[in-house]
């Protein structure tokens, strides 16, 4: 029985291939499926292009670090493109391509940062001790002393400066995004707050040290006048940040609150600005860790002092940006124990951008709209 089934089954193939249903002699032949590179193949196109660099470099008459890493990468881009056309083909070269080009660029822009800051850690990390953190410059000539007194000031200033400028830079941007409706009163306040984004730090130090010389005389020097100068340069990035936080809200959250008669004010305090919390609170944070080491304004409003003074209003304020400035370029004897603590006092200017940061990605991960 099942040798009269296959007997019957072989006869359809056959009566199947013999019939219309066989395609053509003429169809094109589907193209070859090139072959693919090992995983190892970047690792051992880099190593080759290296030597081949390096030995281009000795010829060109000696052996120098940039031309090498240069050459090295231009003759990594080459091999890859050319190596990976000849197995793979000419769609995966040239991916293969634009991957080495943009993972290049990334590396490029990454030297710059971990040369900073091994420089900073590296150079700041002998005063990175007690003694930095308790103790203040009154007295103290040569070895020793600390930052306290600059620490202090920092946090004075800035916190000052975040008082000022947050209410300014939100209740600002609610007015352009649910009340401007494009009038010409909004087209101004966007247009003088893009101009206020680029002008130079030292020019808001400039308009703080006018501002309080009008009223207390040429004598500018204590911590408030900084703070507004500070301030000058933190409303800008925080009517901007918070702009376009409340720009992605949809407006059916705002229609669905208008539908049950809720008003206005309300609407935004209790359904635009809760959904928009965390992008608000990033973009606060992220303008603070932006002006927190700015140095020339705070250079020109609140001068240098070498003890704490936790009074704003009245005689200068250190701060940490202006303390690392005034003993790295004006150092006493020995001028070691001055540079130690300049690189010791941006350490620590760094690590407090650093902290900020983390914080605000923390703020807006929890404050972030629940998806699930």
């Amino acid at each position: 029985m099942s040798t009269g089934t296959e007997r019957i089954r072989t006869d359809t193939e056959a009566t199947v291939t013999g019939s219309t249903l066989q395609a053509p002699a003429t169809t094109t032949a589907l193209p070859r499926r090139k072959g693919s590179l090992r995983k190892w193949s970047p690792w051992a196109l880099v190593a080759g292009s290296a030597v081949v660099a390096a030995g281009a470099t000795a010829l060109a008459g000696g052996f120098g670090i940039g031309l090498w890493v240069f050459l090295t990468v231009v003759v990594y881009l080459v091999a890859t493109y050319v190596v990976s056309r000849a197995v793979e083909g000419a769609r995966k070269a040239a991916d293969r391509l634009v991957t080495a080009i943009v993972t290049g660029a990334f590396l490029l822009a990454m030297i710059p940062l971990v040369s900073v800051l091994w420089t900073v850690v590296s150079n700041g990390w002998a005063r990175f001790d007690p003694t930095f953190f308790n103790s203040s410059m009154r007295g103290v000539v040569g070895v020793g002393g600390g930052a306290l007194h600059a620490i202090q000031g920092t946090l004075i200033i800035t916190a000052l400066a975040a008082i000022m400028s947050i209410p300014v830079g939100v209740l600002t941007a609610i007015y352009l995004v649910e009340y401007g409706n494009r009038s010409r009163l909004a087209r101004a306040i966007t247009f003088f707050v893009d101009v206020m984004t680029g002008i130079p730090s030292i020019v808001a130090g400039l308009f703080a040290f006018a501002l309080f010389a009008l009223f207390v005389g040429p004598a500018v020097r204590f911590g408030f006048a900084g703070a507004v100068a500070l301030t000058v340069l933190m409303i800008p990035i925080v009517v901007r940040s918070t702009e376009e936080m409340l720009k992605i809200v949809p407006n059916e959250l705002r229609e669905a609150a208008y539908a049950l008669g809720v008003p206005k004010w309300r609407t935004i305090l209790k359904v635009v600005i809760p959904t928009t919390a965390g992008g608000i609170a990033t973009g606060v944070m992220l303008a603070v860790a932006r002006v927190i080491g700015e140095t020339a304004p705070l250079l020109v409003t609140t001068g240098l002092a070498l003890g704490v003074n936790l009074n704003p209003f009245s005689g200068p304020m250190a701060t940490l940006p202006v303390f690392s400035y005034y003993s790295y370029a004006v150092p006493g004897i020995p001028r070691e124990a001055f540079l130690d603590r300049a690189w010791t006092a941006a350490l620590v200017l760094m690590l407090v951008v650093m902290v900020l940061n983390i914080v605000a990605r923390i703020i807006s991960r929890i404050f972030a709209p629940k998806t699930r």
